[in-house]
Parts: C-alpha cells; sequence; structure tokens
C-alpha cells in the first residue's frame, strides 16, 4: 500500500529518472601477416601494408630472416615490425604473400610461416599472394588445391594448368591471387573488401584516387624538351618521417627497374624514417652526404607530415634551387608540390598535386591529368597515379620502349604509344 501511495503521489508530468548513455564497442581491428624475407618485391609488400592499415588493419610485418632489416629485391631497406618467430602463436584474419625472387624462394623456406600459413588454410581463414608467391610458396606449400588461381606470367608454368587463370586478381573461397606490382593495388582493394565490405574497399580507393574513369588522360605534356643523358642517370628521392611510404617506394622501384642510379636520402638525423603509415625505411645516405654529389633528377615523394620536414630542410631548398637554375630535372608528388610552390620553382609552370593542395598552387594549376610535364619539371596527383608518373620518367629518359618493357614486367597497363 505504500508504494501504491508513492506512486499515485508521483505527478504525471514528472521526467523518468535519466540513464546512462550507452556506447557501442567499436570492433576489433582485423589483424594481418605481412611477410618478408630477403629480396620480396617491396613495391607489394608496402602498397599491401599501406592500403590495408588505411583500412583499420593492424598489420605486422614481419622477417623471416634473422634480423628485422631486410634488403628487399631492388635495394630498398625495409625494417619489419617483428620476426616471424614472434608471431607463430597469434590469429590472423589475414595472411598476405607479397612476391619477388628470391623473396618468395626465402618465405617458402621458412617453416614457422609454413606452418601459420597452412593452419590458416585449414581453419578457412582468410590468406593470399601476389606474383611469384603462389607458384613459388603455395603451390609445394599445397595450398592451392581446388582452387582457382594465377600468378606473375614468368610463372605460370609452374601451377596447374586447369586451375591457373590469366584474370588480374582471382579470389577462390578463402585465397586470394594476384599477378605482380602491377595488380598490387587491386589485389589489395580486394582483401580489403574480403576483410571489410565493398563500401570500405571503395572509400579507401578513393583516398587513393584510383579512379581512373573520370575521362581525364592519364598523363599531360607542356614545353617539351628533351631529358637525355650520356651516362646512367643518377636520381635523388630524399625521404622524412611522415613521408608517403608507397610514392616513395614505387618511385623508387620503377626507377631501378629502369636501370636509373637512385640515391634515397634521410631528412632526419636517423638513417631510418618512420613513414606515414608507419612502414620503416633505411635510407642510403643522411641528406648532407648526399648533397656532395649533383643529380640529374629530384624527386619529392608526398605525406602531409613528410612534406612539411622537406620543405623545413635547408640541404633540400638549396639543391632544389641550384637544380632549377642549372636546367636539371626536379619534380614532385601529392602535397610536396607546395614545397616546390614555397621556392618559387612554379612560376609559369604547369602543374598537378593532391586535391587537397592543389589551390595553394599558384603558377597554372592543371586539374585533369595525373601526371603533368612542363619543360623539365614533372608533378603527380597522388597515389594512384605514381606508377604513372614514374614510368613517364623513364619514358623521359629513355624512351617508350624502355618504359613499356618495365610495366610489362610489373603486369601494369600501360599505353602502346
Amino acid at each position: 500500500m505504500a508504494l501504491l501511495r508513492s506512486l499515485n503521489s508521483t505527478p504525471l508530468s514528472a521526467a523518468p529518472p535519466k540513464r546512462a548513455p550507452t556506447t557501442k564497442p567499436l570492433p576489433p581491428k582485423k589483424k594481418v601477416l605481412v611477410p618478408i624475407g630477403l629480396g620480396t618485391e617491396e613495391m607489394e609488400a608496402v602498397i599491401l601494408s599501406g592500403v590495408l592499415r588505411r583500412a583499420g588493419a593492424d598489420v605486422i610485418v614481419a622477417s623471416v630472416e634473422p634480423r628485422l632489416d631486410v634488403e628487399a629485391s631492388l635495394g630498398t631497406r625495409l625494417v619489419a615490425d617483428a620476426l616471424i618467430s614472434d608471431c607463430t602463436d597469434q590469429i590472423f584474419d589475414l595472411i598476405a604473400l607479397p612476391g619477388g625472387m628470391p623473396g618468395s624462394a626465402r618465405l617458402r623456406d621458412c617453416e614457422e610461416l609454413r606452418r601459420i600459413t597452412s593452419r590458416q588454410a585449414e581453419e578457412r581463414r582468410l590468406y593470399g599472394a601476389i606474383c611469384a608467391a603462389p607458384a613459388v610458396v603455395l603451390q609445394p606449400w599445397g595450398l592451392l588445391k581446388r582452387k582457382q588461381m594465377t600468378c606473375h606470367p614468368a610463372f605460370m608454368d609452374k601451377l596447374p594448368s586447369f586451375r591457373a587463370v590469366k584474370t588480374s586478381t582471382q579470389v577462390s573461397g578463402e585465397l586470394t591471387t594476384s599477378r605482380g606490382p602491377g595488380t598490387a593495388f587491386e589485389f589489395a582493394l580486394s582483401l580489403v573488401e574480403q576483410l571489410y565490405g565493398s563500401d570500405a574497399a571503395g572509400e579507401v580507393g578513393g583516398s587513393l584516387l584510383m579512379h581512373t574513369d573520370d575521362g581525364h588522360p592519364r598523363k599531360e605534356e607542356f614545353n617539351e624538351v628533351e631529358w637525355h643523358f650520356e651516362n646512367i642517370p643518377r636520381a635523388l628521392i630524399p625521404v622524412a618521417n611522415g613521408s608517403e611510404e608507397i610514392e616513395a617506394v614505387i618511385l623508387m622501384d620503377i626507377l631501378r627497374r629502369a636501370n636509373v642510379n637512385v640515391v634515397v636520402a634521410s631528412v632526419e638525423k636517423s638513417m631510418q624514417v618512420i613513414t606515414h603509415h608507419n612502414t620503416r625505411i633505411i635510407a642510403d645516405q643522411s641528406i648532407g652526404d648526399a648533397s656532395e654529389l649533383t643529380y640529374d633528377l629530384i624527386i619529392l615523394p608526398g605525406g602531409a607530415a613528410g612534406t612539411e620536414r622537406l620543405r623545413k630542410s635547408r640541404v633540400i631548398k638549396k639543391l632544389l634551387k641550384e637544380q632549377k637554375s642549372a636546367g636539371r630535372i626536379y619534380g614532385a608528388i601529392c602535397s610536396s608540390p607546395t614545397v616546390l610552390q614555397k621556392q618559387g620553382l612554379l612560376m609559369d609552370k604547369r602543374a598537378t598535386a593532391h586535391p587537397d593542395v592543389i589551390s595553394q598552387l599558384t603558377g597554372q594549376p592543371a586539374e585533369g591529368a595525373g601526371v603533368i610535364i612542363d619543360g623539365k619539371l614533372i608533378t603527380c596527383r597522388g597515389l594512384g597515379n605514381v606508377m604513372d608518373f614514374s614510368l613517364a620518367i623513364v619514358s623521359k629518359l629513355f624512351g617508350h620502349g624502355r618504359a613499356r618493357s618495365v610495366a610489362e614486367g610489373m603486369v601494369f597497363e600501360y599505353p602502346k604509344s
């Protein structure tokens, strides 16, 4: 009765007691293993880890060597997050194997990696491989049975012919395979879609500027001049903490494939730089030591934080000023054309940059093509255009035939003329 009297005496207009707001817990991060070894294809490893990290995955780059720093197939020195022995008891949502030789053979011969990947397949969790790795690694391990698969054209004869296909990326149940560096973005985005869904893959692809059906040409050139050298051209690629790793590594990889002498120089006090998405790269030289030489071309990678550190470097400023006054080649990718802008190196020049910063260019910004060449200046809109950008440099240095040959080796679609 006392309870009834209490209820009856409560005004009808009284507000109910407030409840504490409930917050929906965030889903756990997807855990991804990307193993690397001596001779791994650096472009594939860095695109895989970089794209998956953009999607929100917790990516562990693990070395199958007895040390963390690994020299990749074209000389880039990568520093892994862990040794493969640290990963044996962990459960992964995805294991993705980059290719390259002898990197694929080093992965194949790692017994710890074989056990981890075999368990992944047995428990029907996602796994994949690109380039040489499907044929050199997964086939000997018996992990391609009853699956359709693809790989680099040079290794197709090692796959069972009745299940091998020539598509650029092939999904068959839990297994995804792909053909080479030129299909690495597609491969990585397919894995993002399988982990997170098509909306997430579309969002990440958009952030990479991967949409190529916008009606604009891939490359435009103005004030055409020859880039001709009697000897092997020397290129400087400065890197800093926060530089965009995918842009830097694609550029290094493709120029080295074309036989350019590439020097990667750190503007930091340390030779090791930590890039935009936590890939660690060891430079060839410090920027101070590198500045003692002259370069046929100097190219700046992007990444907002890295761009700012490049802009503050007095040595970079001096090198670029000398490059321009000597009539040598210089260029920039993504956000780093703003470094050239600050130094007055884009005056009366057509240039492009990432859509977020192109309004800062006060010369003659060009928002159409992904790659713009104006005389001895070359600029690039962003990540999705860096392969075209790098091959445009190769074409200017050595001719269209060399660029096309490099593109074919990467399994990258390149114009015939």
